[in-house]
């Protein structure tokens, strides 16, 4: 099994990053490890979503690029197959998590129920995404939960800011945070690669 420990001790904040124009893809990636977050987790949230992985993948070695919102065995295998690194869902199946653990990269499994937490720990994963962060219950939540399962670490996605982050990083089974905030769509559509530099710099601090 892949480990996934080492994919969320590269920072701590993970890019959850949504392009649309696969041209924006590598000055993004660049961006940010300019700002010293080497690691960005891609949505498959647009047609083009593999395309931007894919050049990533090749032109940005030193970043470690994953996908995102995997809802399906077929994204999966294409996303592997473009360069990803890691897998990111924002939930999870019985029949998706043995697809992604027979891959053999770091997988994130996405819970947001004791349950679930519990159904993927059952698979020998204790490193997971709560997702949504916020409207589940944000880091009282993920407190409560250390209790009867210390062993679980999460990284939260959803609804975090720079504001925000630090609450979560402070509790002992958060090992990081998965945030939008770094690169706002302006941004991106603008070409300001200066100002999501400078937003990368503000987080990686937070280690």
């Amino acid at each position: 099994m892949a480990d996934t420990t080492s994919v969320l001790d590269v920072s701590p904040v993970i890019p959850v990053v949504t392009i649309e124009d696969p041209q924006h893809a590598v000055p993004v990636a660049r961006a940010l490890a300019d700002g010293g977050v080497r690691i960005i987790e891609l949505t498959l949230r647009t047609d083009t979503a593999l395309t931007s992985l894919k050049a990533i993948a090749n032109e940005v070695p030193d970043i470690l690029v994953g996908a995102g919102t995997i809802l399906t065995p077929g994204q999966a295998d294409a996303a592997v197959a473009a360069g990803a690194q890691f897998l990111v869902s924002p939930g999870v199946t019985p029949s998706l998590l043995d697809h992604m653990l027979s891959l053999e990269v770091p997988v994130l499994p996405g819970v947001a129920t004791v349950g679930e937490v519990m159904a993927v720990l059952e698979r020998g994963l204790d490193t997971m995404k709560f997702f949504p962060a916020g409207p589940a219950g944000g880091p009282s939540y993920l407190a409560a939960i250390g209790a009867p399962v210390p062993q679980v670490t999460f990284c939260p996605t959803g609804g975090i800011s720079l504001a925000t982050a630090p609450d979560y990083l402070k509790l002992p089974n958060v090992r990081c945070v998965g945030g939008s905030w770094l690169t706002p769509r302006a941004a991106v559509e603008s070409g300001d690669w200066q100002q999501i530099t400078e937003l990368a710099r503000e987080a990686a601090a937070l280690a």
